[in-house]
Formats: structure tokens, C-alpha cells, sequence
């Protein structure tokens, strides 16, 4: 079949994804709000959300607000997932409107903790 394109018309290339897809060029994100249906490709935006999100988080903090925390790093954890959870439950009880900081911000900070969590089971997180 002929190709009628002119050539200042970009040419995809075409790559696969998790769940046996494919994405234009690189550019995920236009593909799943144009044509994907699947889980896989919203967790690679979101997990790469919260990858840069703890990465400038960490930071801003360095390891040790967790790995000195009092009664241990695993404590500290608790404690702040904790506290997430609790806002959590208040502002979803309450159907409150943050000043501060949104219930997407919240999950997310609980599931970067989450994440640092693991990261100190398997001994990798810096002390």
C-alpha cells in the first residue's frame, strides 16, 4: 500500500508497553487519553509521579528524618502514615476542602511511605 505522507509529516515508532501495547513516539500519556483502556500504562504515570515526587522530597530532607527517627526508622513511618491517615479520615468524614494540601497529596505521601517503608526492610534506605 502506498504511503501518501509528505515528508515534513512525522513518522511514529511505535513501542511496546506493560499489558502488551504500544505507545507513539515516546509520548505515553497522549496515548492512553486518546486510545488505552488499560491498568498498566495509568500505574507507569503514576509511579513515575511518585518517583520524582519522593526523589525531591528526599532531597529536601536527606535520609535521616526517617533512618533517626525516635524508636527507629520503621517507627517514624508508622507514626507519619499514621497521620496521613488520620487527615485522610478527616477530611473524608467531613467532606472538608484542604487549605494545605489535597487528598491526592495525602495517598500520595502514604504511598511514597510506603515505599521508603520497603526500602528499609531490604536495607536500602541510607542511614
Amino acid at each position: 500500500m502506498a504511503d501518501y505522507r509528505t515528508s515534513k509529516e512525522p513518522r511514529f515508532e511505535r513501542k511496546p508497553i506493560p499489558g502488551g501495547r504500544e505507545y507513539v513516539n515516546g509520548n505515553l500519556e497522549d496515548t492512553i487519553t486518546s486510545r488505552e483502556d488499560s491498568l498498566a500504562p495509568h500505574l507507569y504515570i503514576l509511579t513515575k509521579e511518585l518517583n520524582e515526587l519522593l526523589l525531591s522530597k528526599h532531597r529536601d530532607y536527606g535520609p535521616k528524618n526517617i533512618s533517626d527517627a525516635p524508636g527507629g526508622a520503621l517507627n517514624g513511618l508508622r507514626v507519619r502514615m499514621h497521620d496521613k491517615l488520620a487527615r485522610i479520615n478527616n477530611l473524608v468524614d467531613t467532606n472538608a476542602n484542604p487549605e494545605h494540601e489535597s487528598l491526592e497529596d495525602s495517598f500520595k505521601d502514604m504511598a511514597n511511605y510506603a515505599i521508603i517503608g520497603l526500602l528499609v526492610l531490604r536495607d536500602k534506605w541510607d542511614k
